[in-house]
């Protein structure tokens, strides 16, 4: 068996709202929907985003967690800042060898997005 992908599933209060923010402010691509769930995606980085509607919804709203590896952050970061995303710990070369920042969706999830910087020094 080879793994190709993976999608991490972040529950959010408003599929109305959480849409918009990840395709328009941070340039996910909606692949799917389907009920109360959406499927979003960034090069081979695939979320789903689940609403409360959603079947076996369990987990709490906005506790999601990210790291998104990437080959250049500071324009990203500068693009999605002028889009008003709510960014945080600003990019910055950090003692564990990546440069990374990170941001929180409306409903709290984070997503922290980092570039390996080890041996360009």
């Amino acid at each position: 068996m080879k793994a190709f992908c993976a999608a991490t599933i972040f529950q959010v209060r408003d599929l109305s709202i959480a849409v918009p923010f990840y395709t328009e402010v941070l340039g996910f691509t909606k692949y799917f929907e389907f009920a109360s769930i959406v499927g979003i995606e960034l090069g081979e980085v695939r979320i789903h985003l689940s609403g409360p509607e959603a079947q076996g919804h369990k987990k709490a709203i906005g506790e999601g967690d990210m790291y998104i590896f990437c080959d250049e952050v500071d324009d990203y970061f500068r693009d999605i800042s002028t889009k008003g995303a709510n960014t945080f710990a600003p990019p910055e070369d950090r003692g564990y060898g990546m440069r990374d920042f990170a941001v929180q969706d409306p409903d709290g999830n984070v997503l922290a997005f980092g570039k390996n910087i080890e041996g360009e020094k």
